[in-house]
């Protein structure tokens, strides 16, 4: 129990805390209006040399140079202020929503509704949280198909990657549910489709022009840098795997081949999706972050063209004869391409890993690749923070995917029974809600329009409060 976990770690925590700030404890409230801010006037917690330094740099116009003061007014809050919070109603509450986020979850959590696709276990459809009307993707995972092809191993790495990233570049993994049947991961739904039908079923010539593939890129990128500095390499980018929400940002989905590496260790693994591997990949050596910037500059180069580098688009070639071009053709550069784009794809395409741009860098190579010429108008902060306008807007009323007849049905799993044994592996699956994406999923009925009539009340009549939160509950675990 610190400030340090409650209110910069915890969603609910922080918005608890700063409703006790501002209905309970009114004078501390302001510190928090600062750190939203980071206002023209001081508050009286920082001493004259931390604002001087601010001021001397304030002409880069970057928010980090108010690194020392948030810490200050952090630290300030972390004392009395955070005592008093422990010590209120506010805190107390926050429990309660603790304890209803470590419930069980099961599919009767969920509506279920069409199918979206399929993926390498079972299909994934559109769902809905019954409690608060939230929808999701739901990847199942039939659990025969897994024991059969042996991906124990492969799934639980997914779900664990998923759980530990938290990325607006990457999809969020909200629950983890078992079935009768399947293992399910409900996760972001993205109803803008995936890239690879934007490029090819939009009518018109394939690829995007240069601004589109410019900023997809860069979403894509920062989604690779979030990945590399938790230690995971990709090794799946390519367009069916980066998918558009509804206002036109994109997210790197299917985390199934993902791997973590640790730190100063290197892998092996011949796996991947033909074209877009890298030519280390292909004759099994070892790497560490290097397939995916070769990936990547396939993913733009694609984008552009409107035809993958090394095959083209339902062309009908072997293989051996794709890993071929792979690591020996030179891939040709159309009128399509700028100097810059050119440049790039070139430099992420270079067939030895010491020689590609952003292996240089290991964790860090995303930085070597922002600073290219590609990108030299895109201001990252803003991009990073989700205000940088998305060329396009999916249409709302469209569906950006097959026809549900035109999802091929997976087939019945025969010859594999379920025993006790592999009960210790679904239990380790078997978590169900993710903090930090359950957190943000609920809020909304922490909000003070909920609790207005407690507020009426004296601090210690919580007899409105519990009414709310026992008519939430039973709506919750109906």
């Amino acid at each position: 129990v610190k400030y340090s976990y409650v209110v910069d770690q915890q969603p609910i925590g922080r918005l608890l805390f700063r409703q006790f700030c501002e209905y309970a404890e009114p004078e501390y409230h302001r510190y928090n209006i600062f750190l939203d801010s980071i206002a023209n006037e001081a508050v009286d917690v920082l001493n004259a040399e931390i604002v001087d330094h601010c001021k001397e740099k304030l002409a880069t116009g970057n928010k980090e140079l108010f690194v020392e003061c948030i810490t200050a007014v952090k630290s300030f809050l972390a004392g009395e202020p955070f005592h008093q919070f422990e010590n209120s109603m506010y805190f107390h509450r926050y429990l309660q929503w603790k304890w209803l986020e470590s419930q069980p979850i099961t599919y009767k959590t969920f509506r279920m509704y069409r199918v979206l696709g399929k993926g390498g276990f079972g299909e994934v459809c559109a769902c809905q949280v019954r409690a608060t009307g939230k929808m999701y993707a739901c990847k199942k995972l039939e659990k025969k198909r897994i024991k059969k092809r042996k991906g124990e191993a492969m799934v639980l790495i997914e779900k664990q990657i998923l759980q530990k990233i938290n990325s607006r570049f990457v999809v969020s993994l909200a629950y983890a549910y078992e079935t009768k049947d399947a293992l399910c991961l409900v996760l972001t739904i993205m109803n803008g489709g995936d890239l690879k039908f934007h490029i090819y079923n939009m009518g018109g010539e394939p690829g995007f022009d240069i601004h589109r593939s410019r900023f997809y890129a860069a979403e894509v990128l920062c989604g690779l840098e979030h990945l590399h500095v938790q230690g995971i390499v990709y090794r799946d980018c390519k367009p069916e795997n980066i998918l558009l929400d509804d206002h036109g940002h994109v997210r790197i989905s299917d985390l199934g081949l993902a791997v973590e590496i640790p730190e100063g260790e290197m892998v092996r693994g011949r796996v991947g999706t033909v074209g877009y591997m890298a030519p280390e990949v292909i004759d099994n050596e070892k790497y560490t972050f290097s397939p995916d910037w070769f990936s990547f500059g396939c993913l733009i180069y694609e984008m552009i063209e409107g035809q993958a580098p090394f095959r083209a688009r339902k062309e009908k070639v072997k293989r051996e004869e794709v890993d071929r071009r792979v690591k020996d053709d030179q891939e040709k550069y159309s009128h399509k391409f700028n100097e810059e784009a050119k440049s790039l794809c070139q430099q992420l395409l270079k067939k030895s890993p010491k020689q590609r741009l952003g292996c240089r860098c290991g964790r860090m190579g995303a930085r070597e690749v922002k600073h290219h010429e590609f990108f030299k108008c895109l201001n990252w902060k803003r991009l990073e923070a989700g205000m940088w306008d998305p060329p396009f807007i999916p249409d709302p009323h469209a569906v950006y995917a097959k026809d549900v007849l035109d999802i091929e049905q997976f087939s019945t799993v025969k010859g594999v029974n379920l025993d006790a044994t592999d009960d210790t592996f679904y239990s380790k699956f078997n978590t169900g809600s993710v903090s930090i994406p359950w957190q943000q999923e609920v809020q909304i009925f922490i909000s003070p329009q909920f609790f207005v009539y407690s507020l009426m009340w004296s601090r210690n009549n919580y007899l409105c409060e519990r009414l709310f939160c026992f008519c939430f509950l039973i709506c919750y675990l109906d």
